[in-house]
């Protein structure tokens, strides 16, 4: 740990909750394979008082994607999953009404053509067997294929069923054993136990938004590894410091180096149906660049994936970097630079990545 560095983000992290910009946040760098950056202030729990530390637990939304996709590509390097074989293969029912070309790099790439929410949503949002119903049940908007549009919660419904069809085990117990387990990962969760509910930081938002039914328990407690993974910043960023490390750290090893370059080569810049701008999209994981804004500082070859409301996490190979934050406060604040900018920004300085 950099003494040094950490003290100067916890400053700002203080600064930030000062100011009224955030309520609860962590962050959490590595940098050559060495945990450097790992702080935290304010208020978990509003309503208790209870702080945050740094074993509390955040609903991160889409920063939920990077773990999910890495999942995708340890079965593809084992040989149990193709990206280019339809998805009909593993799941019968899915070809249905013209999904039956719709393979797994579609799914990896926003390209399935089946962006919408299923029609439960939001009530139903914790019922896996239900939403894969409908998802398979469901109509392309378009020639699948032929465009990108993100594909906010239906990625994750798709690809972890196909975790489960192949290899047996539902995703989240998949991440556990294959990822979280190799890693020493005790804060990285799809579907939270009961037991380890009480570390969760209560979400502060708009009731009347579909977010806040992740507030929710059973909501909490269900797999939705789209955007429903409840993770500290400290495990977002040791995964993504694995992988910044050609998929080894500490001797555990959870992909190839090659496995990684296959992964993070880009598929798609063009123009996002469902956004509007055009993204840089790998495998998975989103590339440095408009679809990824705090990893702009680290490059194009940066990727990882962020999250409504302002979570993040990423790797950087060319600098063998990693960063994740999350945080609790999702009320719109006065505008100007996000959280995760100003601290990514903080943290380069601090640890000598970039002079100003």
């Amino acid at each position: 740990m950099s003494s040094a560095a950490n003290d100067q983000i916890t400053s700002v992290l203080q600064e930030l909750v000062a100011s009224g910009q955030d309520v609860g946040v962590q962050v959490a760098a590595y940098l050559n394979g060495e945990l450097l950056v790992d702080t935290w202030a304010g208020v978990a729990d509003q309503d208790s008082g209870r702080q945050v530390d740094g074993d509390s637990m955040f609903t991160v939304f889409s920063t939920s994607k990077g773990p999910t996709s890495t999942c995708i590509h340890q079965l593809v390097e084992r040989g149990k999953l193709y990206y280019d074989e339809p998805i009909s293969k593993y799941w019968a029912v899915f070809a249905a009404k013209g999904k039956g070309n719709v393979t797994v790099r579609h799914a990896l790439t926003h390209r399935s053509a089946v962006p919408n929410n299923p029609p439960s949503l939001p009530e139903r949002i914790h019922d896996w067997d239900l939403m894969c119903r409908e998802i398979a049940d469901m109509e392309p908007l378009y020639e699948p294929g032929t465009r990108t549009g993100y594909h906010g919660l239906t990625f994750g419904w798709i690809l972890g069923e196909l975790v489960r069809r192949v290899d047996g085990r539902p995703i989240s117990q998949y991440l556990q054993e294959e990822v979280c387990q190799p890693l020493g990962l005790e804060s990285m969760y799809f579907g939270i136990p009961a037991s380890e509910e009480h570390r969760v930081a209560p979400l502060i938002i708009d009731p009347s938004m579909m977010q806040a039914h992740f507030n929710r328990s059973e909501v909490r407690q269900a797999s939705i590894p789209a955007g429903g993974g409840i993770m500290n910043a400290r495990d977002i960023a040791r995964h993504y410091a694995a992988l910044a490390n050609g998929g080894e750290l500490d001797g555990a090893r959870i992909l190839s180096a090659e496995r990684i370059k296959i992964a993070t080569t880009l598929q798609t810049d063009a123009m996002d149906d469902v956004f509007k701008y055009e993204a840089r999209k790998a495998l998975g994981y989103w590339l440095g660049g408009p679809g990824l804004v705090a990893g702009g500082l680290a490059g194009p070859t940066t990727f990882g994936f962020q999250g409504f409301g302002g979570s993040v996490g990423f790797a950087d190979p060319e600098r063998n970097f990693a960063f994740a934050l999350t945080r609790n406060n999702l009320m719109r604040g006065p505008g100007g630079p996000s959280t995760a900018e100003v601290v990514e920004r903080a943290v380069e300085k601090a640890l000598g990545l970039v002079s100003a």
